[in-house]
């Protein structure tokens, strides 16, 4: 198959070997036309996007859609000039890597500078349950662990491919509060190669913001940022500091989509009765960081805006928009009402499992968690009743992208 359909791509074959059918596989650089099916039918998404940190992602595409700088069918020939080529021929001193592990989900960004922040050269994402069964048990179980290392290797022959300079390779809260987290960590060095670092609540906070900030509508005085993970969620008041934006106050909740649903029954059979305990036993937790945020001000925290980067919000943006089948370039900066994301929880809420997995922008491996980070958006958002929310398809990763290539002094260059 990888002689077959996927001759064009030019890439070796080990870049392809361990994907799952699930696996979304962005690249950027090997062809410029539309998506493809790859080895054993799995879907290659082909992205000539560009982070575009100064402007909505969306106002971007369009641009360039219309300036034939996107490719794709708008561009005759397919990939334009500066991506054609056997897709290795960037320098590899040029290119950094971000590397996300959480509970739910492996997540890889290779980019290199450029004139408007980065260029995104190559991404990977799966989803690995790394931290299934963790908030029963205390452990990272052999399964778990399994399908994590062989998302993992993916990643490691990416890097190795590309040969990428510099790179910052992270794990969160699964990898934190596992009895055998450095064990795991261990293994994954002796197995793939990879270093991963174990990042604290403040850092992933951090590197949430960073990544999210140039969403914040410059004429915002305030915005609350929020990061639903899978076993934490990030929480994030930001204040105008002169031209930017800092965080004044923060808190991380011990709480993500994959605790609360398996707390609550394992998020295949969702009833209102269930959904309000979920509701009910995350109040508490917001309330106090509703407390703190007070204290700032002096009266009860209403941001400018919301803005959530977690694939719970991206979700509830795709089913609002109606999408078949999710199309980031149309949710990553696109607004919503809050009181619209109140409704589609309330649809979500009303279908059965097997309607939410057959929803294009769920799916069946989040159909079991999506109502639990309904029920924690819902009681962040009506703590903090700002009228609406931005919806980010980007955080941490892209964080860790400017943080590094500002550090070298790269970031806004054309290498």
């Amino acid at each position: 198959m990888v002689e077959g359909e996927l001759a064009g791509l030019q890439a070796p074959r080990r870049d392809f070997e361990g994907l799952a059918k699930a696996d979304t596989i962005v690249l950027t650089q090997w062809f410029g036309r539309s998506p493809r099916t790859g080895p054993e039918g799995r879907r290659a998404q082909v992205v000539h996007g560009r982070f575009n940190l100064d402007a909505t992602h969306r106002a971007d595409t369009r641009s360039r859609r219309r300036s034939g700088r996107f490719g794709g069918r708008n561009r005759p020939g397919g990939r334009p000039p500066e991506h054609r080529g056997s897709g290795n021929e960037i320098d590899g001193a040029s290119l950094y890597g971000a590397l996300d592990l959480g509970t739910n989900n492996c997540r890889l960004l290779v980019a290199t500078p450029a004139g408007h922040g980065f260029t995104v050269v190559d991404a990977f994402s799966r989803i690995v349950r790394l931290g299934e069964t963790l908030s029963q048990t205390g452990k990272l179980t052999d399964q778990a662990m399994g399908r994590t290392i062989d998302a993992l290797r993916v990643c490691a022959n990416k890097l190795k491919w590309r040969n990428v300079g510099r790179t910052r390779l992270v794990a969160t809260e699964a990898c934190r509060s596992a009895a055998n987290g450095a064990e795991f960590i261990a293994r994954v060095k002796a197995e793939t190669g990879l270093g991963l670092e174990v990042i604290d609540r403040e850092t992933e906070a951090e590197l949430a913001a960073t990544g999210a900030e140039p969403l914040i509508d410059p004429a915002a005085a305030s915005a609350l940022v929020f990061d639903i993970g899978g076993g934490s969620t990030e929480v994030m008041w930001m204040e105008r500091r002169g031209p930017r934006f800092k965080i004044a106050a923060w808190t991380s909740l011990a709480v993500g989509v994959v605790t609360i649903s398996e707390r609550f029954g394992g998020g295949i059979d969702v009833t209102a009765s269930s959904f309000a305990a979920m509701r009910a036993y995350l109040r508490p937790m917001v309330a106090e960081f509703v407390g703190k945020v007070t204290e700032l001000g002096g009266t009860a925290p209403v941001p400018s805006h919301l803005l959530g980067t977690s694939g719970t919000v991206t979700t509830i943006a795709g089913v609002q928009l109606g999408l078949a089948r999710y199309d980031r370039s149309r949710v990553d900066g696109c607004w919503l009402a809050s009181a619209d994301t109140g409704r589609v929880t309330a649809e979500l809420l009303a279908m059965s499992y097997e309607q939410r997995a057959a929803n294009p922008c769920i799916g069946r491996e989040r159909a079991d968690l999506v109502l639990a980070g309904c029920a924690i958006l819902e009681e962040i958002r009506l703590a903090f009743p700002a009228p609406r929310i931005r919806v980010a398809d980007r955080g941490l990763r892209e964080g860790i992208l400017t943080q590094l290539m500002k550090q070298d002094g790269t970031y806004g260059r054309v290498p």
